[in-house]
This record gives C-alpha cells, structure tokens and sequence, in this order.
C-alpha cells in the first residue's frame, strides 16, 4: 500500500469494462500531462470533454479498430487527473492490443521535444482510478466505498442507498458531527490555558448542552449507519435442528426454489448449503446444515457435516432451531431437542438469536396447539411444505436482525462505519462523564473530544492508516 501511493504520480492504465465479450470495451488512461501522448495516440488534436470518432492505429499505421476518444483534463475528471478514455469494440482481444499500443507509445520520443512521450506509463492496480479520486480530493472515503458498493449491489435497494452515499448524504452527517465536535473542542482546550476561569467560561458557553446535542445527533447517525451496514451486509441466519425436522425444505421454502435435496431419509444433507435470499431488500444469507444428532448409525461423512454445522453456528446472526411437529409426543425425540438446546444455548455468543421454529404443521395441527415449548415468545409454527408461516419467519428475521423497514433516504454503509461511530459514542459518554466532574477532569475531556473526532476522521478519510487504504481499494476492480 506504501508502494502503491509513493507511486501515485505515475500515469495508469488499464482496461476499465469487465472480462469477456461485450458491445463496447474501455481502456482508461490517468495521470499528468497527458496531452501531448493523447493527441499523438489518436493522430489529431483532442477537444476537452467532446468525443472524437476515429481510427485507434498500430505502429504501422494500420487499425486496430473505431471508436471515441474523450479527454478529461485535470482536475475536471474522474480522478482529478488528466483522463483519456478510449471506447472500442468489447472484444478482449482489441482492447488487449489497444492497451498494449497505449504503453509502447508511451515509451515512444517526442520529436519535437527529444523527451519520452509520457515517461512510466504503467498497468493500474486494483482501485487506484478511485483511489486517485480520494487522494486528490474529488471524493472521500465513504464515498469511494459508495463506488464499490454501487457496482456489487444486489438489490435495488442497495443501489439507490449506494448512490446517497456516493453523493455524499453520509459523509454531510459525518462532516455536521464533526463541526459540532470541533467546535466543543475548540471551547474546551481554549479553556485549559486559564484554569481559574475554566469551569464559569464552559457553563456560561453551554458546554454540557452542546455535548447533550452532540450525543442525541450521534444516536441519530449512528441508527441510521447500522441500518444502511445490514442493507450491505445482510446476516447470517443458520437452520439447525434433528435429522428430517424439514431444514432443507424450509431453505427451498425461504429460497423459492429447489436447491437442497429433500428425502425421508436421515442424513441426507451432509454438507453445508448457502442461500442468499432478499427480504425488503436486505440480504439473508440462509444456510442449511446436517442434522443435529448423536449415537450409533452414523458414518465418518455424515459426522464431518454434523462438525461444519455446528462451525457454521458459531458464526451465525441468527440460529432457526427447527423442531417437527408430528414427533412432538415421543420422548426419545424430545429428549434429542433438549440435549442440542442445551449446546445451543452454551456455545451461542451472546446477542445471537435463537427462534423456536416447529414444522409440519399441515401434518400435526393439534400438536401445535398442545405442546409446551421452552421460550413461547421466540416460536413460530409453520409448513414448509405448504407455505404456511413462512410470511411470518421472514418478518421475524427482519426484526432479528434490527431492520426498520419506515427508514427513509437511507444511506449504504458499512460494519466499519458502525464500529467507527460506536467509538465516537463511547469516547462522548467518557467526555460526558469528565465534563461533570468539572475542573479536575478537564484535560481527559480533551482528549476524550479529540479521540472522537480522530475516530470520525477514520469514515471520511481525513485520517486514516496506510493499511486501512490498502484493504479498502484492494477489493475494486483493476478498472477502477
């Protein structure tokens, strides 16, 4: 990452459309000074901002093949660079070979001038277009985020929160907090230079107000940032329960269509199997593992899926504890129920959700009305074969995982910006806690205040660690 931006002077290119076959292709271009390489790549002066239709030539002169050329001098650009993009036919073959006429022009002398066209033209590395944007002040981080964000959304709810985001809907909170912060700060530390006045100058200044307001506008954010992180994110909600309890077939149910085998047979499902599936556009990541059991008649391949579900449980959001109804009366499968309610209940970490979910209910209606159940509040009955109840589990999923489906204007987000604003949080409550013990704990609400506002910087960009960068651009496309 430390190479990548002591490197950031260097111009780049790279194919800009994604692998494969494709009606158009582009080839985009950034760095200083560009002009001179541009114009002689594309044999004619270029106008700013204006397309020019024309042959892309090789080193004989010969075609490579028609298209537009647009010039984008800095800082008027993507990246705030000079940009050149070239739009050909999308055949991987032609923009390959643009590409490589691109860089051995590069290295070509200027007649004129006796100097290398455009010195160090190099291939770009994974998001460094967008990173150039950031660093040159076109975008913050969130919004370069919001980049990435746009192109992987998987619903059209993601990709209207993604696009508030790249322009700018959170960082303007982000910013609105930081000012408060700053402006708290700058009343606090310009305090510390006059001890004897310190506590009458913050009163009359209304210091412990403006902090209340502070923590209330927070909170706000702070809501709305973890409802735009799970519409990105989603939860990890895992089906759990007996052999032939119906796991699979409540995934297929949820699903909506026939991924998991459904047989009467014990143990059919050996492995591990993921679904994504959208509810009000939030992404639930449904998994389906091998029945939960114990005892003889289990074989080495049937044990190894009993191992991966309980793993998959460990890491889950949310845990479907599925029981079935037509077996609700026998005391050996009752007994089998509590022995995994009792591990479920020892190896769940805390604030994962376990629901009660009991199937079959076409099968066994009076059994639901007769049973006794561990935790009522948390049960659902329900038919995967049927349908019934499944409206009801989606909601109650929704409300596991915090989803308030009213949210308005939402914004996409990430677990980074939600532990971030925790932090922030967490540094306001001690400020609070030093601003009411008064003189004494004046300098640590100083630095409580500064924390938060370093803590805030971390979303936006305006502080940030090399490594930090380096993973958030490593995950965007070459192109970009």
């Amino acid at each position: 990452m430390t190479a990548m931006l002591s490197r950031h002077q260097d111009p780049i290119i790279a194919i800009a459309t994604s692998p494969g076959r494709g009606a158009v292709g582009i080839v985009r271009v950034s760095g200083p000074h560009l002009k001179t390489w541009a114009d002689a790549f594309c044999g004619k002066p270029l106008q700013a901002r204006q397309a020019h239709y024309l042959p892309f030539n090789d080193d004989t002169g010969e075609p490579i093949d028609q298209g537009l050329a647009i010039f984008f001098p800095g800082p008027h650009s993507y990246t705030g660079e000079d940009v050149l993009e070239l739009q050909a036919h999308g055949g991987p073959v032609v923009l390959q070979l643009l590409l490589a006429r691109c860089i051995e022009l590069a290295e070509s002398v200027n007649p004129h001038t006796g100097k290398v066209l455009l010195q160090g033209l190099r291939l770009a590395q994974a998001g460094e277009f967008t990173q150039r944007a950031f660093l040159n002040d076109k975008i913050d981080l969130a919004q370069a985020e919001a980049i990435a964000d746009l192109i992987d959304a998987s619903t059209s709810a993601a990709a209207r929160s993604a696009s508030r985001s790249l322009a700018g809907v959170f960082s303007q909170e982000i910013h609105t907090l930081r000012d408060s912060l700053v402006h708290l700060r700058m009343l606090v530390e310009a305090t510390l230079d006059f001890p004897e006045e310190e506590i009458d100058f913050l009163q009359k200044a209304d210091a412990q107000g403006q902090l209340e307001r502070l923590q209330s506008q927070l909170e706000k954010v702070l809501v709305r940032t973890q409802q735009g992180a799970l519409l990105r994110e989603g939860i990890k909600v895992v089906i759990a329960g007996q052999p032939n309890a119906g796991k699979s077939s409540l995934l297929n149910a949820l699903a909506g269509a026939e991924l998991a085998i459904v047989t009467p047979i014990a143990g059919t499902t050996r492995d591990v199997v993921q679904q994504t599936i959208q509810i009000e556009g939030v992404p639930i990541h449904i998994i389906d593992t091998a029945g939960l059991r114990e005892g003889e008649g289990i074989d080495e391949v049937e044990q190894i899926g009993i191992q991966r579900a309980w793993a998959q449980i460990a890491g889950a959001d949310a845990v479907l504890f599925l029981h079935d109804l037509t077996r609700s009366h026998e005391p050996a499968y009752l007994q089998a129920d509590l022995k995994i309610q009792e591990s479920l209940a020892a190896q769940l970490p805390n604030g994962v959700t376990l629901l009660n979910v009991w199937n079959k209910f076409d099968l066994a209606p009076d059994a639901a009305t007769s049973r006794a159940s561990v935790n009522t509040s948390h049960d659902i009955d329900m038919s995967a074969k049927t349908g019934l109840g499944i409206d009801r589990l989606r909601a109650k999923l929704l409300e596991t995982a915090g989803w308030q489906p009213a949210s308005e204007g939402l914004y996409l987000a990430r677990a980074r910006h939600v532990q971030a604003l925790k932090r922030v949080q967490s540094h306001i409550e001690m400020a609070d806690a030093h601003l009411r013990a008064q003189a004494q704990s004046l300098d640590l609400l100083a630095e409580e205040l500064r924390l938060s506002q370093t803590a805030l910087n971390e979303i936006t960009g305006e502080f940030n660690a090399d490594d930090l960068l380096g993973v958030i651009f490593s995950s965007f496309c070459i192109g970009k």
